[in-house]
């Protein structure tokens, strides 16, 4: 993970004159995270990594925009956030739970236990759908270790406070519903 002062030093390399921005370095850092948040929303690698190259591609159509940013990582992830919104409200259908499962689940499990860890994971997948919009979103990012809860709030344009009272209640439900059907 970069830090605060490595993406500022890249973007304090854009040379004015020609806006230009060390975007092969801003991948290298920024990549991984930009696609575990487009994943978590999407269930789909290949749509995460179109949503990974869309965010870099705006990146580079609009240069200016970074000169005011403080917080690069956010700032990327916040637009990768908004991508795969924008991808989810545009689609038709939706890919299968049980290819994003497959995903999940480490290679070399036992068939045995594999078929367990599915069904739990489908069980959880299918309650977190249920929950309200923003509960939801919030639980998905801090599923991201590389995040905390101000810059989740940061992300989606809350509140920490908001993102904390929403991971609770989120959490909460979840925990509930999930017992109430006989996982724990």
């Amino acid at each position: 993970m970069a830090s605060f002062e490595e993406s500022l030093a890249l973007l304090s390399s854009t040379r004015s004159d020609e806006s230009q921005i060390d975007v092969a370095a801003l991948v290298e850092m920024h990549s991984r995270l930009l696609f575990r948040v487009a994943h978590s929303l999407l269930r789909s690698r290949s749509e995460a990594e179109d949503v990974v190259q869309d965010t870099f591609l705006r990146v580079l159509e609009h240069p200016y925009a970074m000169s005011g940013v403080r917080e690069p990582r956010l700032w990327l992830a916040r637009i990768a956030w908004n991508l795969s919104l924008d991808r989810i409200r545009r689609r038709k259908t939706r890919p299968s739970d049980a290819e994003f499962v497959d995903t999940l689940i480490a290679p070399g499990t036992p068939a045995d236990r594999a078929l367990d860890e599915s069904r739990r994971m489908h069980a959880a997948l299918r309650e977190i759908e249920r929950l309200p919009a923003q509960e939801r979103h919030v639980l998905l990012l801090t599923s991201l270790e590389d995040l905390d809860t101000a810059e989740i709030a940061t992300v989606i344009g809350r509140s920490d406070s908001a993102v904390r009272s929403l991971l609770f209640r989120a959490r909460t439900r979840l925990r509930e519903r999930l017992e109430k059907a006989g996982y724990r």
